[in-house]
């Protein structure tokens, strides 16, 4: 259960919130909050996963107060001005909804959420982990693993080339995406590219197809792959 605050001075807001939390099981609306005052001293004494943020609201910026009081926290910005939309992934929002806030998009975001929590915290939900997270374009988007047919380098990006010829470009090194994908499938085979090894169509050479594209094999790379190709044919 995500215990969740709601910090809004807009006293709708609070019943809008209320009666659309009753209706999620996974998440448990501890107390709403028309000033931030009181928020931030609830916080310092109590355990809290989700906050629900207005943006612009009387003598503080909800960005701001992110900033300064939500550290461990995850929070779902929520405003009627989606020209904050920018402004509030630049702080690693969860998510970002604009009034009237419609009950199926509250959904949504508070499902991803918990699906980031769960990721982040490394929470054993039995079958063994199948996606990750990655920020894209101020969006936070749950890619699965199997989606994935190669991943290449592009300066401080990397991009995703998934299934369907639909593309992700996150700032991360390959290294560190490795480190969250399963060694079992995924395997580095050039200083710019990875390979979901499932998603091979042919090998010819040093050259590895995958969707009409040719990945170069690395020369410090050979063995490793040949002896993960060995491995998979035993």
């Amino acid at each position: 259960m995500l215990n969740c605050i709601a910090i809004d001075d807009e006293p709708l807001a609070h019943v809008i919130l209320e009666n659309y939390s009753k209706n999620i099981p996974f998440i448990n609306l501890k107390q709403t909050f028309t000033s931030a005052d009181e928020a931030i001293t609830y916080c310092d004494t109590n355990p809290v996963d989700i906050i629900f943020l207005d943006i612009q609201m009387p003598n503080i910026n909800g960005v701001d107060f992110y900033k300064a009081h939500g550290k461990g926290k995850m929070v779902i910005f929520i405003t009627a001005f989606d020209n904050y939309a920018v402004q509030g992934f630049e702080v690693n929002a969860i998510d970002y909804l604009l009034k009237p806030i419609d009950e199926n998009r509250f959904k949504l975001a508070v499902t991803k959420a918990r699906d980031y929590y769960n990721y982040s915290h490394n929470i054993d939900l039995g079958p063994k982990k199948t996606f990750l997270f990655v920020r894209s374009k101020y969006t936070l988007i749950k890619v699965e693993f199997k989606d994935i047919q190669y991943i290449e380098t592009l300066d401080d990006y990397i991009k995703l080339n998934l299934d369907g010829g639909n593309t992700i470009l996150t700032k991360m090194n390959l290294k560190t995406i490795l480190n969250s994908l399963d060694e079992n499938i995924f395997i580095r085979v050039h200083r710019s590219y990875a390979i979901n090894l499932n998603k091979i169509e042919s090998i010819r050479g040093k050259l590895i197809k995958i969707s009409d594209v040719e990945i170069p094999i690395g020369s410090s790379f050979d063995k490793e792959f040949t002896d993960k190709l060995a491995l998979l044919n035993a």
